[in-house]
């Protein structure tokens, strides 16, 4: 967005750092529902709300490396949340 013509509001709706927090978000309740399912360890969806962040400059440097948005959202989430 070109800030003299956006309003801040706007303006954060659009930043990466929203974006990726609605990402995380979305992610972390898959897991729950994986979790209810019995596909995953209700113990690892646990730890992606507990442990689960992002860095939008470590996403960044990621993505230069694989080349795909999501691959590298995960990865950094990954980074934090642990195996």
């Amino acid at each position: 967005m070109i800030p003299r013509y956006s309003r801040a509001e706007m303006a954060a709706l659009w930043a990466p750092e929203t974006k990726f927090r609605i990402w995380f978000e979305i992610e972390a309740h898959a897991c729950d529902a994986m979790a209810d399912l019995g596909l995953i360890p209700a113990e690892a969806a646990r730890a992606v709300w507990e442990r689960g962040a992002f860095e939008v400059d470590r996403i960044d440097a990621i993505e230069r490396e694989v080349k795909h948005d999501v691959i590298a959202f995960l990865t950094n989430v990954a980074e934090h949340v642990g195996p």
